[in-house]
């Protein structure tokens, strides 16, 4: 994608002004004096906080170097020479696009976690083990690459060559969502080292990744968000039990979830019975939204066949590799086994984002499958 292009989409999908506005709440929220007393809520506000500054700074920075590169050009049109600090300026202002649309792309909701991933091998025996092994070396390496810390938890060996399969965490920021472009079937073409008589094989292996969630979910319940209302309880309870407004009904106004409590003598037994009940509710409603989530993951997972790639790499009797999705097509190979994946993930990200492809963006037509 041509620098220009990429600041045209930038300029579609990134809005700053919302962002700056969304930024400014957050101050808002954390200049209250009671903002350091919920400990769960603060830190969650903080870590947007952070994402928000270094993207609101990103785009600054991207557009401090095109007005840069204007003044360069208008200089060079009047005949002062300037290739050098053009050509200098144009590098950075590249790094700095790169970096502001990932920001802007890296927007699901755990995009910015850790990572879990696991690599099995297609059927094919020992030629889809050793294919395996080399995509766990690639993202080793691109790990590597990125800064990312990775630590192998599950991982056998395959009996001639390659592995079984193989689980580690990529621990860092961003790290699920970066990887999430390799979800599915890596398709490899090649002269098998394995066969005597040097034929072509294609080996499949299949690619999975988790966010790395952490059990930090705290309820807190806001005296404005509760509706409660009080009546005299029914039933059994004696006198004083029917004839008070002791009983309370809770109604949580977001959710419009309601718990009610009747079996105490005291209003204030039965409401803070039922703020138990309500916590209690809130809980299970999070975990119960934290399991669909889970099964979408699952459910993907079981999409994943050996006739459905994701991306082939071709080494014979061509070199290319091409992203299905994405279209994008790269024939330096051997920098991405080597662990550069910025070129795919970031067509990757633009399609999630825009469902755009390389080609279309660049103005091509697809190249075959």
């Amino acid at each position: 994608m041509s620098s220009a292009s990429s600041l045209t989409l930038c300029g579609a999908i990134f809005d700053a002004p919302a962002k700056q506005k969304l930024f400014d709440k957050l101050e808002q929220e954390m200049a209250d004096p009671d903002f350091w007393n919920h400990q769960g809520k603060n830190q969650k506000i903080l870590q947007e906080r952070k994402r928000l500054e270094q993207s609101l700074n990103q785009e600054k920075a991207v557009a401090a170097t095109a007005s840069d590169i204007e003044t360069l050009f208008s200089l060079a049109r009047e005949g002062e020479h300037v290739l050098s600090d053009l050509s200098a300026e144009m590098k950075q202002f590249r790094e700095k696009l790169s970096a502001l649309e990932n920001s802007m792309l890296l927007s699901s909701e755990n995009d910015h976690r850790a990572a879990i991933i696991t690599i099995h091998p297609g059927a094919g025996g020992t030629e889809s083990q050793d294919w395996a092994q080399m995509l766990e070396r690639l993202f080793l390496r691109w790990a590597e690459r990125e800064g990312f810390n990775t630590v192998i938890t599950d991982r056998l060996d395959g009996e001639a060559a390659g592995i079984k399969f193989v689980t580690f965490e990529v621990n860092g920021e961003n790290a699920f969502g970066l990887l999430s472009s390799e979800i599915g079937v890596h398709r490899l073409v090649r002269i098998s080292p394995f066969d005597a008589n040097a034929r072509r094989h294609t080996s499949f292996a299949s690619v999975f990744v988790y966010p790395q969630i952490e059990d930090d979910f705290k309820i807190e319940l806001k005296t404005e968000d509760l509706k409660v209302d009080v009546f005299r309880a029914s039933g059994a309870g004696g006198q004083h039990v029917n004839r008070t407004e002791s009983a309370v009904r809770m109604t949580h106004l977001p959710t419009g979830l309601v718990v009610q409590c009747q079996n105490e003598r005291s209003q204030i037994k039965n409401r803070a019975s039922a703020l138990k009940q309500m916590r209690a509710k809130l809980y299970e409603r999070e975990m119960e939204n934290r399991r669909a989530e889970e099964k979408k993951l699952e459910d993907l997972k079981a999409d994943i066949n050996f006739g459905s790639q994701i991306r082939s790499y071709v080494l014979a009797p061509y070199r290319l590799i091409k992203d299905h999705r994405t279209k994008l097509a790269i024939g330096d190979v051997d920098r991405v086994l080597d662990g550069d994946l910025s070129e795919l993930q970031h067509a990757w990200l633009v399609w999630r984002k825009t469902g755009k492809t390389a080609a279309a963006a660049d103005g091509k037509d697809d190249l075959p499958e």
